[in-house]
């Protein structure tokens, strides 16, 4: 995996990293055996492989961050919505843990990653630890909420598993529509994104309502964050991404403007070069650029992002919200989506 050049993070993603610090690594050393924890803190950048302090941590905390302003979206202190965040990353980081070893990275954060260190075994078995931890922090929150947000926790952890489970099956089959591939996107992006959008709302006791339109508008946000994603994929300037061109068409990647693409009627180039076998060649990748352009793929994945971030905004705008809090979602919004459209 390579490594994205950084971009400088919003003041309110500073903000919300200096208050959650200390939490995170206080809920590692509660919930975690030394062990599990030994690796945690290789993972979070804390400490090197030997367990020797770094003084540093990795992470934009983006989830965290939006969990922080969702208790404060309901009224509630920032320290309120603590045990959302700290919860809400851990399962971020339990995902990352197995992404890690599903996809076969090496590298993340510019640093080996933890199963090619500690072996995949213990960094399973970690990110295992790190999904307790994070059920254990939130259901012992004391809030009016606590065991509502853990169950809404947990719901969307399955949703991003299964999100996950599908992305891995599309691999397999030729016949993937858009409408699946929405679906799978939603559930493996969008599903957390929402959460932690709503979450600290919920722990705090929030009303449905807004509870409700907090977490849409973070769905709606993991949608076109991940149609983004998957533009930048095929298209994006490497200078910004840290890919080649054309990196997800290497690998045959059923992404949203490819299967937008294959969807569409007389594709049946498309089709070929991509079901081929063999590996596909610069000019292979460059015509697959082509053809999937020009079948409309390209178009209608930024159209559906641009779509999404509209839903998004008048969900926000429908929760009747502060002012300084609707502006600090909104800014991160900005910085997660990345407005390359």
């Amino acid at each position: 995996m390579t490594t994205t050049p950084t971009r400088s993070l919003p003041a309110a993603l500073e903000t919300g990293r200096a208050i959650l610090g200390p939490s995170l690594r206080d809920a590692v050393r509660a919930h975690l055996g030394p062990e599990m924890a030994r690796i945690a803190d290789y993972h979070f950048g804390w400490a090197d492989a030997a367990g020797r302090p770094t003084g540093s941590w990795g992470g934009k905390m983006v989830r965290p961050t939006l969990a922080l302003l969702s208790a404060r979206a309901a009224g509630a202190a920032v320290a309120d919505g603590l045990p959302a965040a700290v919860a809400v990353e851990l399962v971020h980081d339990f995902s990352l843990l197995h992404d890690d070893i599903m996809d076969g990275d090496e590298t993340r954060r510019g640093r080996a990653t933890a199963w090619t260190v500690f072996g995949v075994p213990s960094a399973v078995l970690a990110g295992d630890a790190l999904l307790t931890a994070a059920t254990s922090a939130l259901l012992t929150a004391p809030a009016a909420g606590a065991r509502s947000a853990t169950v809404s926790l947990m719901t969307a952890t399955r949703r991003m598993i299964d999100g996950q489970a599908a992305d891995v099956g599309f691999e397999r089959r030729d016949d993937v529509t858009p409408a699946e591939c929405l679906r799978m996107a939603g559930d493996k992006t969008g599903a957390l994104l929402g959460c932690a959008c709503s979450l600290g709302a919920e722990l705090v006791g929030a009303g449905r309502t807004l509870v409700a339109g907090l977490g849409a508008f973070g769905e709606h946000i993991g949608l076109a964050f991940q149609l983004v994603d998957d533009l930048l994929g095929i298209w994006g300037d490497p200078a910004s991404t840290g890919k080649q061109v054309g990196a997800d068409l290497r690998v045959r990647k059923k992404s949203l403007p490819v299967v937008a693409a294959l969807d569409a009627p007389g594709t049946d180039e498309l089709r070929s070069l991509y079901r081929r076998p063999e590996p596909l060649t610069e000019r292979d990748v460059r015509r697959v650029t082509d053809l999937v352009e020009r079948a409309g793929g390209r178009d209608w994945a930024r159209d559906e992002a641009a779509r999404r971030l509209a839903a998004a905004e008048e969900c926000l705008a429908a929760a009747g919200i502060p002012d300084d809090v609707c502006g600090e979602f909104l800014e991160i919004a900005g910085f997660v989506v990345g407005r390359r459209l």
